[in-house]
């Protein structure tokens, strides 16, 4: 008999995890709160409770071709970055491709997770969910929770003196939908993450003035990359993963900054960040430099006070009108439905073997999905958490002793790095490095020599070209027999929406065989680190 397994959420992750059960034999079940699929990209006029709320423009910050599924890409003449709304109309695709939906119960909430009895012999979970207003309890042998982390908004307004006193409108930037509340209004933003730029960068449009709030800075990078193609594609290589992290970390510090730098110097700009050594997650937008350039957004520090119609900054030269503010100051992670002595949330992360596992379980039968801030797209990162987890529920790959678990998390919380340097959140992850460490523990993870050896010209791809998501189907179980096609025709189904109007194409053929050779000297000279 199957085991069942109960999925928490139909957002990216809940889909993943429903398929991947699917592919092993499990029986999903997947309660989602709301009417439909989508999670953070179905976009709603209004906040929805439990969910994650989106503003009408957002569009990803990841490319089509790096943000897929491993073996689902998407159609190729999807733009190449993809308005919330088409990146809904993907998922819809693939819940339909997999055949999905029948596994979803809809306008469900789960009230608790609790541990059986027998949990310690089991391992299995009483799931208590309420459906128009009647609540039943149902026995799962696994429970895979899929709420992520941007529901319940931080709003700390304890470090904002005067905000009671203040006259004006202010909100949290999870409530933003439109631009039109900003229509010739003085906007503050208290915030310089990927949310809090773009609301900015709109509200300049109809403002009469758009300010943004920043202590530390961001360094600020544009989807349109080097020679015009995808930031990710081109950053997101194992060519240049490896040696970012060979470097010494003022070497990889200093050369990120000159690169970065290279578009607007971020100090003119006045957001540089405030610890250049320290690489911090970038800035996704297109805009913000040519906003500040022409005056339509002012960078200023962090706030000191609020007074009754303005704010007072730091910087304190002098007052500054505002009529409306929107706090962008990021999410609290929560689980309100599972008792704190399983899992326990605190400085805004939680204790997870893996950013997966609570290592201190009689049995790994919980896993928390996408719970993680990878510096790339999330949907591979989620999908491939998934094919593990499934596969440790159905025990298949076995986890390391407690001991071995629980100093991992500890020492990730002590030492924390990213690309070689330092980072300041337990959530945010090298993307790449994490991926592979999951792919080996199921056995997916592409072997560069093998390649060389017996297929040269994919060996290439995979180690110069982007690290796309399909590698990750060339061997192991769940191999797919596109996954080949899907590489060697990603450049093409990347250019396709873009090349409306076709020219000839003047690139030098000499230009890109010295670059090629460069590239392959340095490949023979770190092969010897490969696995």
């Amino acid at each position: 008999m199957a085991k069942r397994v109960a999925v928490v959420g139909a957002g990216v992750s809940g889909l993943a995890c429903t398929k991947c059960c699917l592919d092993e034999g499990l029986e999903p079940t997947c309660f989602e709160r709301t009417g439909d699929i989508g999670g953070v990209w179905r976009f709603t006029e209004y906040v929805e409770e439990g969910r994650p709320s989106t503003y009408k423009s957002m569009v990803s910050n990841t490319c089509k071709e790096m943000s897929a599924m491993t073996d689902c890409p998407y159609p190729e003449d999807f733009p190449v970055f993809l308005p919330n709304a088409r990146l809904l109309e993907y998922l819809r695709l693939y819940t339909k491709h997999f055949d999905l939906r029948k596994y979803i119960q809809f306008q469900t909430t789960v009230i608790s997770i609790k541990k059986c009895p027998d949990f310690s012999t089991s391992g299995q979970w009483e799931v208590v969910t309420e459906t128009d207003g009647k609540q039943k309890s149902a026995i799962f042998d696994a429970v895979m929770v899929c709420i992520g982390y941007l529901t319940e908004p931080s709003l700390p307004l304890d470090s904002f003196p005067g905000i009671d006193k203040f006259q004006g409108q202010y909100f949290h930037s999870r409530e933003y939908k439109t631009p039109d509340i900003f229509a010739g209004k003085k906007v503050l933003v208290v915030g310089m993450g990927n949310s809090g730029v773009d609301i900015a960068v709109e509200a300049s449009r109809i403002a009469k003035k758009a300010m943004i709030s920043t202590g530390r800075g961001a360094w600020v990078i544009s989807r349109v990359f080097d020679d015009g193609y995808p930031w990710d594609m081109v950053f997101l290589t194992r060519f240049m993963n490896i040696v970012r992290n060979a470097l010494p970390s003022r070497v990889t510090g200093w050369l990120l900054a000159s690169h970065l730098n290279q578009r607007f110097n971020h100090a003119n700009y006045g957001v540089v960040p405030k610890e250049r050594s320290v690489m911090r997650e970038p800035i996704l937008n297109d805009e913000l430099p040519g906003c500040i350039i022409t005056g339509k957004v002012t960078i200023r520090p962090s706030v000191k006070e609020f007074k009754e119609n303005s704010v007072v900054f730091e910087d304190g030269q002098g007052e500054e009108e505002v009529d409306v503010v929107v706090f962008a100051t990021g999410y609290k992670a929560s689980f309100p439905f599972i008792d704190e002595s399983i899992i326990k949330v605190e400085d805004k992360h939680a204790s997870l073997y893996k950013y997966i596992f609570p290592p201190q379980l009689e049995k790994p039968t919980l896993a928390i999905i996408g719970f993680l801030r990878p510096l790339g797209a999330v949907m591979p990162v989620v999908e491939t958490q998934a094919r593990w987890v499934t596969r440790v529920f159905k025990g298949l790959c076995k986890l390391p002793p407690l001991n071995a678990m629980i100093g991992e998390v500890n020492e990730k919380k002590k030492n924390i790095t990213w690309f070689g340097l330092s980072y300041d959140e337990v959530l945010k992850t090298d993307c790449l490095t994490y991926m592979d460490q999951v792919a080996c523990s199921i056995g997916i993870k592409p072997s560069i020599p093998a390649l060389l050896l017996s297929d040269p010209k994919l060996a290439m791809k995979i180690f110069f070209g982007p690290c796309s998501p399909y590698q990750y189907r060339l061997v192991g179980p769940g191999k797919w027999d596109g996954a080949r096609d899907a590489i060697m025709n990603q450049w093409e189904r990347t250019l396709k929406p873009i090349r409306t109007r076709v020219v000839e194409d003047s690139s030098s053929f000499i230009a890109y065989l010295l670059k090629a050779l460069a590239f392959f000297a340095v490949f023979i000279g770190i092969l010897y680190g490969l696995n």
